[in-house]
């Protein structure tokens, strides 16, 4: 009976119905939170990407895809979208972790503790001295965290020129670093 009520809320969707989403959304937000809240033990997290693919099913009419069994279309919808979070998650981790190794390790030099300063000068005057799309790149992808597909957008170049400029970079200011002792 469940079933065929969704397909009933479904058609009113598509006939442009707002009440028909306000009943889909009250009636699976709640049990698809618990369900994200499984994958991403957070539920904040879990609560924001449930409402964020409500509002992709309202303003990308992502109804319009669903067939018969909405319950699983939507559960389905909320595994995938938690997994991706998950990954995307993992790859910011591992690139902070990653420029964090590198400036610890561009930084060590525990027996004279005041030359820190001065490597942590030279990283600084290295970053102040590096141009254009390297800079960007850098930037983009190091301190603002953003995925290399969005920063390459916003540079408007491609991924693979994106992650020629970060090596070139991150080249740079290794050897500006090495050079420095």
């Amino acid at each position: 009976m469940s079933q065929q009520q969704d397909i009933l809320l479904i058609d009113r969707l598509k006939e442009n119905d707002n009440a028909a989403f306000d009943e889909l959304y009250l009636k699976y937000f709640k049990v698809l939170c618990a369900n994200a809240f499984f994958f991403l033990r957070n539920e904040n997290e879990a609560k924001d990407l449930v409402q964020t693919l409500f509002l992709d099913i309202w303003e990308k009419k992502l109804y319009e895809h669903f067939h018969k069994d909405v319950k699983g279309y939507l559960f389905f919808a909320v595994k995938n979208r938690c997994l991706n979070f998950i990954k995307s998650r993992k790859v910011k981790d591992a690139r902070a972790e990653m420029f964090n190794r590198f400036q610890g390790a561009s930084l060590q030099k525990p027996e004279e503790p005041e030359d820190m300063t001065g490597h942590q000068d030279r990283l600084e005057s290295l970053l102040a001295d590096m141009k254009g799309q390297k800079k960007a790149a850098l930037t983009m992808v190091y301190f603002k965290e953003k995925k290399y597909s969005e920063a390459a957008e916003e540079l408007g170049i491609g991924v693979n020129s994106l992650k020629t400029h970060l090596k070139s970079a991150l080249k740079t200011l290794r050897l500006g670093m090495i050079g420095k002792k």
